[in-house]
């Protein structure tokens, strides 16, 4: 049994969370970027959100690793021989364990390299997985994910399997979600494989209530970035001034999130020492985060233009969800 965890530093242009925070809420269209929800905070009302009645992608795609866990881990074996398995986001990891756990059982020889920007997720598998999964071998990564996969291919020339489930790409729009995939796959060898986790589209009113949920658990974990930035940016947000909206558009596919300002209002946040003053008018949004919702079709389609081949998929009973695996293509890119 092997543990560790690496905290890498990105390259100086990579922006810091105070630049990209202050530079969402300068903008003319106010945004934040959807990546900060997951301190340690964040992570824990995202677990809460898992598991509240109306969200049931996490219960899709967990029914999908808990019931056909055999089938999945034959699907990634096929190519044969050692491999790294990387996830990306792995959160708490619920839904991989099964596949981690019967890979371990087999003795299959395999890495798995989860990898998160958020600190408290990577310090959590690493204390947790060698305790719960006797004989895995785990390299944990702290770093956002196309870094991450690059500081693995440059470690290791094995084979790569990767893991990108639950709302991770659905959290981008769809052009967004096709330049991070061929970037991806500038990182991947021909034959490596990715396993790709994404809501398919259905009843518009299923969709709209996983992000509106009647307890309020995913407004609170919209608002609790706003406490962030009060925390780690010294800003003065109250978060009783903003509101929650959630949205879905069933021909886009396209499921947004708001935070609406119920008042005019101005916050301030310290950035390099200075006091930096932000504007809201009454009613004014800040765009919060986007859950995509594909068919079969697009998921094919956004496979061909991130240059992988479709292999298989799999689905929950009720086909709401998909986890779609591909192959890299032997072309140059």
């Amino acid at each position: 049994m092997t543990t560790n965890t690496i905290t890498i530093t990105e390259s100086p242009q990579t922006l810091s969370f105070a630049e990209e925070i202050f530079g969402g809420l300068a903008a003319t269209a106010k945004y934040l970027p959807s990546k900060y929800f997951y301190d340690k905070t964040g992570d824990a009302i995202f677990q809460e959100i898992m598991h509240c009645e109306e969200y049931y992608p996490f219960g899709c795609e967990l029914e999908i690793f808990r019931l056909q866990t055999a089938e999945l881990a034959a699907a990634l074996l096929e190519p044969g021989g050692p491999f790294d398995l990387i996830e990306l986001g792995p959160g708490d990891c619920q839904k991989s364990q099964y596949l981690l756990q019967h890979l371990v059982r087999r003795e299959v020889e395999f890495t798995y390299v989860p990898i998160d920007i958020s600190e408290n997720v990577i310090d959590g598998l690493r204390a947790r997985l060698p305790v719960t999964i006797p004989g895995l071998t785990v390299w944990g990564l702290n770093c956002e994910y196309l870094c991450g996969i690059r500081e693995a291919t440059l470690a290791s020339g094995r084979r790569k399997v990767v893991l990108f489930l639950g709302s991770n790409l659905g959290n981008m729009a769809p052009a967004e979600a096709r330049r991070l995939l061929r970037r991806l796959r500038h990182h991947l060898k021909p034959g490596d494989m990715v396993l790709i986790g994404l809501d398919l589209k259905k009843c518009p009113h299923v969709v709209l209530a996983a992000y509106n949920d009647k307890a309020g658990i995913t407004k609170r974990f919209n608002l609790n970035l706003l406490d962030r930035i009060n925390r780690e940016l010294n800003g003065n947000f109250d978060t009783s001034a903003f509101e929650h909206f959630a949205v879905y558009d069933p021909a886009s596919g396209a499921c947004k999130s708001y935070l609406i300002s119920r008042t005019d209002q101005q916050v301030s946040l310290w950035m390099d020492g200075e006091r930096r003053d932000i504007w809201f008018a009454r009613n004014e949004e800040i765009f919060m985060e986007i859950s995509q919702k594909y068919t079969i079709d697009q998921v094919d389609q956004l496979a061909g233009q991130a240059f992988f081949t479709p292999v298989e998929r799999f689905y929950d009973g009720r086909r709401w969800f998909v986890d779609a695996l591909w192959r890299a293509e032997k072309r140059s890119i």
